[in-house]
Order: C-alpha cells, then sequence, then structure tokens
C-alpha cells in the first residue's frame, strides 16, 4: 500500500486504513457497522494503536460547547474515524463527517466504509481547523479588546 507522506500523519492514517482492509478482506461486506467496530478495534489493538472506541467528543459553536456525540474511533487523540456499513458512500456522508470534525475541531478523519465489495475510504482535512496555540492567542486578544 502506498502512503503518502505529504499528508498530516500519514503513518498513523495509513496504519488505520491498513487494520480497516484486513478486517474488510476478512469479512467481506454485508455485516452490521457496530461488527466492523468491533473487528476494527481488534486489528489496532494487535497494530499498537493508541485509540478511544465510541468517545463521547463534545460540540462546539462559536467556542461554546453545545452538546456531545460519540466518534466511532478517536485515535492518539487527533483523528476521527467514523464507520458506516452501507451499499454506497454517498456525498452526504463525507459532508457529515467533516461537519464533525470541524464541530470536534480536530485537523484529520477518516470516513471508512465496509459495506461496498471493496474497502472504500477517504481521508478529510479540516480546513477550519484551530490549534491550541492559534486558539489561545485568539482569547486573548478578545480579553485585550474588552
Amino acid at each position: 500500500m502506498m502512503i503518502n507522506e505529504q499528508y498530516k500523519y500519514s503513518d498513523l492514517t495509513g496504519k488505520i486504513i491498513k487494520c480497516a482492509m484486513t478486517v474488510h478482506s476478512t469479512l467481506g461486506n454485508g455485516f452490521q457497522e457496530v461488527i466492523y467496530q468491533r473487528a476494527v478495534a481488534i486489528e489496532m489493538q494487535l497494530a499498537g494503536i493508541d485509540f478511544s472506541r465510541e468517545f463521547e467528543m463534545p460540540i462546539f459553536y462559536r467556542e461554546e460547547q453545545i452538546g456531545t456525540r460519540r466518534v466511532d474511533f478517536l485515535v492518539g487523540g487527533i483523528i476521527s474515524v467514523e464507520l458506516k456499513a452501507i451499499t454506497k458512500m454517498e456525498d452526504v456522508h463525507l459532508a457529515q463527517a467533516i461537519n464533525y470534525l470541524e464541530a470536534y475541531n480536530l485537523e484529520i478523519g477518516l470516513l471508512i466504509n465496509f459495506g461496498e465489495t471493496s474497502l472504500n475510504f477517504k481521508r478529510l482535512t479540516n480546513k477550519k481547523f484551530k490549534s491550541q496555540a492559534s486558539q489561545a492567542s485568539q482569547k486573548s486578544q478578545k480579553s485585550n479588546e474588552s
């Protein structure tokens, strides 16, 4: 498998995708999402990948927390992984996954679909990502303005 080095965290996303490929080639398509989720968790454990499953993430709007949502996997505290088990991935699923990245303020995400005959995955980048440093400088600017 080719890993594109220009992507941020490409080594880690590459490992996650490899785990998903192993699961898909072993189980095939046709199971419920939770089955794939459990199998991916086993593969990621075997690969020594640090992750949380069904991780409760805060959702922010204008820097205010307005709720929470569970992400299928939060890997290394930096990458959200959303799994699907649907016959065809649509633009709406991609848009939803990007919305989650923005709401969680995570920079990188993976959307992986096990429901098709070959594993389908999309690597997502949050263009609105704010690093902790830039958030801190915005907050100090706001307090200086008042």
